[in-house]
């Protein structure tokens, strides 16, 4: 029998087709909210259409708002210029099982205009072009994950009923590293964890968290584009094996007034032999404090990648665990930037990024702050070895309207990322802002409808 972990080759692909346990093909891409969007396939009509020219998909997919409505603002695609299509081209190195439903392969698309030039915008290309920025100076990126989210014994149709008020979360209390607590939804835990494993994933573990039926599935490091695909097949995956089991999870950033899910991210650099470029016997590299540096010099200004939504910046609250001082430290949870690892496990975490942060995006933020660290060759500040939250450093930005009008004016991001990318999630910030300034809130009715 055919290995049934990932990748998969076409040739094994072939062979699983014909012996027909695998009937359907899934090919999708990260959207700008790092959603998988694509089309399911007829398994032979994948291999003998798709595989070799790729399939169409409408522009408007990397220019609507998180409902999938239409707006204004992007240049790539609009009603004047009749929403047209982009080209999915196949990234065979992606192939994979879905083992959460029957039957089934997946692959990740890359973007093209018709003319074969690649769709800048896309967050898998803006990743990729980081990466070859990196890559020209003889390194990759090492990255991991950390994404945290809640359980709730509700199905997703029962929590939209509801208005998502009033669900029973899968743990009434706080179960941070509780074995009994994770034992209480273990069924769902394992199958997540075993069926990601099947899909080419690496776990490492599982553990509970502070929030009421708060938990979180790790995973171990890859290079950067692998660990951001995987990471969007695993987001979209727990929710699919969890609507299967009955219940719902929210990747969301901060679902109530507890504890927000976050995404902790961790990088290290290998150079050409596979060496740690971050360490230098014990301890930091000259590369790694000029990497460091970029990160806080950055770091406010490419916010809107780390914290792309309304709800990120609500998380950011003192002595919860969230950032919200620019600031280091070796193995300091207060800080936006832990240092973690020793010798070759040497790398630096940001704590910034929610569970709702698009990983490919956020990854090209922290390469590209990184490359303007040691392009500028920059000095790295103090060791912060106290408490962030109450010492003077400056402020990581509180809102969306903040992030996106220092994202506008970077310098250091129109260098990196360009006037398109710039301009196009500059558009994305203010469609959303615009929806939220409109919106009357729970929060407005409960204070005024009686009492003003």
């Amino acid at each position: 029998m055919a290995d049934r972990t990932a990748p998969l080759s076409v040739e094994e692909l072939h062979a699983l087709v014909a012996g027909g346990e695998i009937d359907t093909v899934v090919l999708a891409f990260p959207d700008m909210q790092g959603r998988l969007q694509g089309k399911r396939f007829a398994a032979r009509f994948f291999l003998d259409e798709v595989l070799s020219h790729g399939t169409e998909g409408c522009n408007y997919l990397l220019a609507v708002d998180t409902e999938m409505n239409t707006v204004d603002g992007y240049e790539m695609s609009s009603w004047d210029r009749g929403y047209g299509d982009f080209a999915m081209h196949p990234d065979l190195s992606t192939l994979r099982r879905v083992p959460w439903n029957e039957g089934t392969a997946m692959l990740i698309a890359d973007l093209a205009w018709n003319d074969g030039s690649p769709v800048v915008a896309a967050p898998r290309q803006i990743l990729r072009r980081q990466l070859e920025r990196l890559a020209e100076l003889g390194y990759t990126a090492q990255v991991g994950t950390e994404l945290e989210f809640i359980v709730f014994k509700d199905t997703y149709e029962q929590a939209w009923d509801a208005g998502y008020k009033g669900l029973t979360p899968a743990n009434q209390y706080n179960i941070d590293y509780s074995v009994l607590g994770t034992g209480r939804i273990e069924p769902l835990l394992r199958r997540i964890r075993n069926e990601m494993a099947a899909a080419g994933l690496t776990v490492e573990s599982a553990k509970g968290e502070c929030n009421p039926g708060q938990h979180e599935i790790a995973f171990k490091y890859d290079e950067a584009l692998v660990t951001c695909d995987q990471h969007a097949i695993y987001k979209t995956g727990a929710k699919e094996i969890a609507a299967q089991e009955g219940m719902s999870l929210t990747f969301m950033a901060k679902y109530n007034d507890r504890e927000g899910n976050s995404c902790h991210i961790h990088l290290s650099l290998a150079d050409a032999d596979g060496t740690n470029a971050m360490a230098d016997g014990p301890e930091m590299s000259q590369v790694m404090r000029y990497f460091l540096a970029g990160q806080l010099a950055a770091l406010r200004d490419f916010s809107l990648l780390y914290a792309p939504n309304i709800n990120s910046y609500k998380r950011f609250q003192p002595g919860s665990f969230a950032p919200t001082a620019v600031a280091w430290g070796y193995d300091n949870r207060t800080c936006a930037l832990r240092v973690v690892g020793h010798g070759r496990s040497m790398r630096f975490e940001n704590r910034l990024p929610g569970g709702d942060v698009n990983p490919h995006l956020a990854v090209a933020g922290l390469v590209a702050a990184g490359l303007y660290g040691i392009e500028q060759k920059l000095e790295l500040p103090e060791v912060c070895a106290g408490n962030a939250y109450t010492s003077e450093y400056a402020h990581v930005p509180t809102t969306l309207r903040e992030a996106a009008e220092l994202w506008e004016n970077s310098t250091v991001a129109k260098a990196a990322f360009g006037d398109e990318v710039v301009a196009h999630y500059l558009n994305m910030a203010r469609v959303e802002l615009a929806a939220f300034d409109a919106a009357v809130t729970d929060w407005e009715l409960r204070r005024s409808f009686e009492r003003l």
